[in-house]
């Protein structure tokens, strides 16, 4: 009996999508005792795991094939083929096409081609998700900014968009296999439509989507850039009950100089503006940030602004990180604050979310919820609370539950 292939997987939604791609593929070519690592190029941090997790792999199956991709390969991938576990390396276009994982054939070493190029982008049709109660569907690949800090267009190339069509196509069959919840992800989602006919935009398209398939019922979006939502998507989110009131907002920081020199295309007041516009719309819209700690010149009053933002604009669900020095960037030449301070900064930013998640979770006692089930009775809610029942649906059921009481950390509740 073969031995059946393990995927690893680090960093974002998309990431986490391609590899159900990958997953599909390797059991249709019938890969065997291979393992294939899924890597992020985001921070150094996200390279370090990965490179531990192969040395970790090989020690654990020293037999196995090592089949290292993702935007850390696909950057660089002399680096990762150097490393004496690995097999092979595959980039980003690759590691979503069949033959990369046919026994049948010679692979070389390195197979990675300029994503640059890349012009199109196919949707991949996934039939489910293993060990999830929910599904993502990749419908935005890439993205066109140049932001100082980030290395991923180098990894994802431009921007490029799947075809209305074949999003409806994959939502359908994933709600026919059962999935009551689909987050649309991609590198840069609010740049959706611009490359294809007519240039709809994320608003159109999604209203399309939900109107083509009535019974799916719950959808979110991963994270948007604060200064691309349309009108048509800010309509929708006031008027749509079925698109979840729950946004991840890319703000990355909370003070204006720091912003134009990440070449962010927003400023703080943007964020305040829209939160409170959004809000207003639709009360009871959560609101979720990336930030970054220790930005290259990020002095104590710029980072207070940033620790300020969280308060002004009402940000609950934070994504924090220091900063990470990424080679081949802009912020890689400018001055950097010494590591000690943005992980000390990073913290600050941290307890300030989980003293945010505190004040909104008591909020929620004695309110109603219908919160998703993910794992032993354990689920998120409309806002992505995470919410305890007292009973034990199905995972990936939705139950109406009255919140009863929290620890500041979740939500406890009864179904009824």
């Amino acid at each position: 009996m073969s031995i059946k292939s393990e995927i690893i997987t680090f960093g974002c939604r998309l990431n986490t999508y391609e590899s159900e791609v990958i997953r599909n593929h390797t059991e249709q070519a019938n890969l065997s005792n291979s393992i294939i690592v899924n890597t992020c190029a985001v921070t150094l941090e996200a390279e370090r795991q990965a490179r531990q997790a192969i040395r970790r792999a090989k020690k654990n199956k020293p037999d196995a094939e090592i089949i290292v991709t993702g935007c850390a390969a696909q950057i660089n991938p002399q680096k990762w083929s150097l490393m004496p576990e690995v097999t092979r390396v595959v980039g980003n276009k690759e590691k979503l096409e069949l033959n990369t994982f046919l026994e049948d054939r010679p692979h070389p070493s390195i197979s990675v081609n300029n994503i640059m190029e890349i012009r199109e982008q196919a949707g991949h049709l996934v039939a489910g998700f293993e060990g999830r109660a929910r599904a993502y569907v990749q419908i935005q690949q890439g993205c066109n900014h140049r932001c100082t800090f980030c290395i991923i267009p180098f990894g994802r190339g431009n921007s490029r968009s799947v075809p209305l069509g074949d999003i409806v196509s994959e939502a359908k069959k994933l709600v026919g296999a059962g999935y009551k919840e689909l987050i649309l992800t991609g590198v840069d989602l609010t740049s959706y439509g611009a490359d294809l006919p007519g240039s709809p935009n994320l608003g159109q398209s999604v209203s399309r989507l939900l109107a083509m398939v009535p019974e799916l019922p719950r959808l979110r979006l991963s994270s948007v850039d604060p200064s691309e939502i349309d009108t048509d998507l800010v309509r929708l989110i006031a008027e749509e009950p079925r698109l979840m009131p729950h946004l991840h907002l890319s703000v990355q920081a909370g003070d204006d100089l720091v912003l134009k020199r990440m070449k962010r295309r927003h400023s703080s007041s943007d964020v305040i503006a829209l939160t409170e516009k959004l809000r207003k719309l639709r009360p009871e819209i959560v609101f979720g940030a990336d930030l970054i700690a220790g930005f290259p010149t990020e002095t104590e009053e710029m980072f207070q602004n940033t620790v300020n933002l969280i308060d002004q604009a009402g940000l609950t669900w934070l994504h924090v990180f220091p900063f990470s020095s990424r080679p081949g960037t802009p912020a890689e030449k400018m001055p950097q604050m010494p590591m000690e301070t943005r992980k000390k900064r990073a913290a600050l930013l941290r307890r300030q979310g989980d003293q945010a998640v505190t004040r909104i979770l008591e909020s929620y006692v004695g309110t109603k919820a219908s919160v998703l089930i993910e794992k032993n009775g354990i689920g998120r809610s409309e806002s992505f609370a995470r919410v305890s029942v007292n009973s034990s649906p199905e995972n990936g059921e939705l139950v109406n539950t009255l919140i009863t009481h929290t620890d500041g950390v979740e939500l406890y509740g009864s179904v009824f």
